[in-house]
């Protein structure tokens, strides 16, 4: 009889087991258990994704669209620190998204004969997005503009690093994820932010061999693992042969600076 109930037990666990799987491999089964892992400025690309805001500023806000009349005859983007160059402040930012411009230039006479000539005139989303969405969508234009930096010097060595190597065109601006994979696990590229970096890097030797091979030994040894990792589209290149060591620290500096969450003290001082 023990034996029979064991049987059983080892039968409901396969089934189970081979059950979850066929969920998870069936696409919208593993669009409803695997979600995209949030953060706020993967939400705030999805809020200006559906805002218009790239009709305006370019794909991704790289900026490009003509703008005739005014003096750039260009949309100003939001990559390279652009932003900041006709927004003094986060709090200036946030009157560009709610009210189309800053108080400052909206009670200009000159700055308000000048847009009439413009083609294009940043629309006012006041009414229209939340307190949250706003500040999702900052955090995604902050970056995007590649502004917030870590003040640690080996951190920021890979920042610049990052930006040359084009890690975030993969993960994300500022490594923030979402980017679609298909045929990887969770049908995108992870991030540095939260719980996917967690599953996916569990130590600094980890996130060196991830650079370095682009896979890890946990996972290569893995059979699940290693079937959707064969199985994706988008592969983590190996950087083995294109940085140093010193460069290598560095990126690992940065990364976890961006998983620890070091930028948002630089987010907190923007507002006060």
């Amino acid at each position: 009889m023990r034996r029979l109930a064991a049987v059983f037990a080892k039968r409901a666990w396969a089934i189970a087991f081979f059950a979850a799987l066929g969920v998870l491999l069936y696409p919208y089964g593993r669009a409803l258990v695997l979600n995209v892992e949030e953060t706020p400025a993967r939400r705030g690309y999805e809020i200006a994704l559906r805002s218009g805001c790239f009709t305006c500023h370019g794909p991704d806000g790289v900026g490009g669209v003509k703008n005739p009349g005014s003096e750039d005859e260009e949309v100003p983007g939001f990559a390279g620190g652009v932003p900041m160059m006709w927004a003094r402040d986060e709090a200036e930012l946030r009157e560009y998204i709610l009210d189309g411009a800053p108080a400052r230039k909206r009670q200009d006479p000159e700055y308000r004969e000048k847009i009439r000539k413009w083609l294009l005139v940043m629309p006012a989303y006041r009414g229209f997005l939340s307190e949250r969405e706003v500040d999702d969508l900052v955090a995604y234009i902050r970056a995007r503009s590649d502004l917030i930096v870590p003040s640690d010097p080996l951190a920021a060595e890979g920042h610049e690093l990052a930006v040359q190597l084009g890690c975030f065109h993969c993960h994300g601006p500022m490594g923030s994820g979402g980017p679609p994979n298909p045929g990887s696990f969770k049908g995108y590229i992870p991030g540095w932010w939260g719980h996917d970096f967690r599953d996916l890097v569990r130590n600094d030797d980890e996130l060196r061999q991830w650079i370095r091979e682009g896979n890890i030994d946990r996972l290569r040894t893995h059979p699940i693992a290693r079937w959707f990792i064969d199985r994706q589209r988008v592969y983590m290149p190996a950087y083995k042969d294109v940085i140093n060591d010193r460069q290598l620290d560095a990126l690992v500096a940065y990364v976890r600076w961006v998983h620890a969450g070091g930028w948002k003290e630089q987010l907190r001082s923007a507002e006060r």
